[in-house]
């Protein structure tokens, strides 16, 4: 079994989806706890790794073998408890930073502010030390779209924002609820999200 940490309700059609078309034999199992990402954004991640190794403890004593947490704010704190809990924690977005790394010029762009440091510091340290020209940018009022419900206005936002970025090698939508975006820019630059590497790491890890 699968658990995945999510802190919005919305991800759960999107893996349930991933795992239907690749890896049908998995049992997946959605903890969704929104109070964390709030908690996180105004106190910062660390603020709420008790709470994170907590939950994710049980879900290990109920039968999950592997721990995929969706969101990337506070990824880095789920992914630290994975020594203490006995089986692999990933974070979705790990895959998608192993990809930016092998380019160049790479532009994190996010709806979250708290999400765009944890993105690219993940991206530095998949780069192993290779020279590497990154930068973020902050969609602004696409966040409160997402929260009002609205995902329309909301990937529109997004695509609006990735339709300006100029001089870039890749470009790396820093949360998961950002992926349909890509679909929505006009940019030809090449945009990464974490969704699907994201899973499929997870299903390997979990042994399917």
């Amino acid at each position: 079994m699968l658990a995945l940490l999510h802190t919005s309700p919305v991800h759960i059609p999107v893996f349930d989806a991933l795992r239907d078309t690749g890896r049908p034999s998995l049992e997946l199992r959605h903890l969704v706890h929104g109070e964390l990402l709030a908690r996180a954004m105004a106190e910062g991640p660390q603020s709420v790794a008790p709470a994170v190794e907590e939950i994710l403890a049980a879900a290990v004593a109920e039968g999950a073998t592997a721990v995929l947490c969706t969101c990337s704010t506070i990824g880095q704190v789920a992914e630290a408890c994975a020594p203490r809990l006995g089986v692999p924690v990933l974070r979705v977005d790990r895959p998608m930073a192993a990809a930016a790394a092998l380019h160049r010029r790479i532009v994190v762009v996010a709806a979250v502010r708290s999400t765009l440091e944890p993105t690219a510091a993940l991206i530095r340290e998949e780069a192993a030390g290779r020279d590497i020209d990154l930068s973020t940018r902050l969609v602004d009022g696409a966040w409160e779209r997402f929260e009002a419900g609205d995902q329309d206005g909301y990937l529109d936002a997004v695509a609006g924002a990735l339709d300006e970025v100029r001089g870039a090698d890749v470009i790396v939508l820093a949360q998961a609820s950002m992926a349909d975006a890509a679909g929505r820019t006009s940019n030809h630059v090449p945009v990464l999200s974490s969704p699907g590497t994201g899973f499929h790491a997870a299903a390997a890890a979990a042994g399917v």
